[in-house]
């Protein structure tokens, strides 16, 4: 029932930001002791769950830049499937990822705020580049990829925060779906706490789906900021 609990509180955290809760799933599955090799597809399947329900709200919210959503997602579906084949020793992916996370995480809070205004148009093949970079290591760590993609446009000076929250939800639901095709092809397995971790997924993802509608853009870069930050921590500590 804790576990349970845990995972719905992060589930609503990170859909306030448009994020699924990834490495938050991780994190918590980890602790309760969830076998290694059944972390990252039952990540992925909390993932699938809590952005299909965020990436709906967001699109009816008009939230959603399909433009800008179509170059990082396309090539990041097929880099996420590459990522889920890939079996890394946990200890390793967890202190590369955590340590890109802590980086993404300190940019977004020194980025000047005159830096986040709009006006600087996004490059095609930098959101490519962006989208498969994401793709690769949503599948090869179990993460949806999102926490990857928002800091970068924010620091950019591609998307607003807001912004960057409605392209996080879509691209992750895509990632976890192909990363999570992968991970199944590698033989990895479901926790068998899987159906109760998915309702508390997506009830976490109805109730912090609705608070990004009512929250500032600042609110949302330091909130994005800051659970990147914790989600970095905890993988580079594993």
């Amino acid at each position: 029932m804790l576990v349970a609990l845990a995972l719905f509180v992060i589930s609503v955290v990170y859909a306030t930001v448009g994020q699924a809760g990834g490495t938050g799933f991780l994190a918590v599955m980890a602790v309760a002791g969830v076998p290694v090799d059944q972390l990252r597809p039952t990540a992925l399947a909390m993932n699938v769950v809590a952005a299909s329900y965020s990436s709906w709200r967001l699109q009816a919210a008009g939230l959603i830049d399909w433009r800008m959503l179509m170059p990082l997602a396309v090539p990041a579906l097929a880099a996420a499937f590459v990522g889920g084949v890939i079996a890394l020793p946990s200890g390793l992916y967890a202190s590369v990822t955590g340590a890109l996370l802590l980086a993404a995480a300190s940019l977004m809070v020194a980025r000047p705020a005159t830096a986040l205004l709009p006006g600087i148009a996004a490059s095609r093949a930098g959101l490519v580049a962006i989208g498969t970079a994401a793709g690769f290591l949503s599948g090869l760590s179990g993460i949806g990829g999102g926490v990857f993609i928002a800091p970068a446009l924010i620091v950019l000076g591609w998307a607003r925060p807001k912004q960057a929250a409605g392209l996080s939800a879509p691209f992750i639901l895509g990632n976890s779906l192909t990363g999570l095709a992968g991970t199944l092809l590698a033989g990895q397995q479901f926790a068998p706490g899987l159906p109760l971790f998915a309702c508390v997924a997506l009830l976490g993802a109805a109730v912090g789906s609705a608070a990004i509608l009512h929250v500032s853009e600042r609110m949302v870069r330091f909130v994005l900021a800051a659970v990147i930050a914790v989600a970095g921590l905890r993988l580079a500590a594993r």
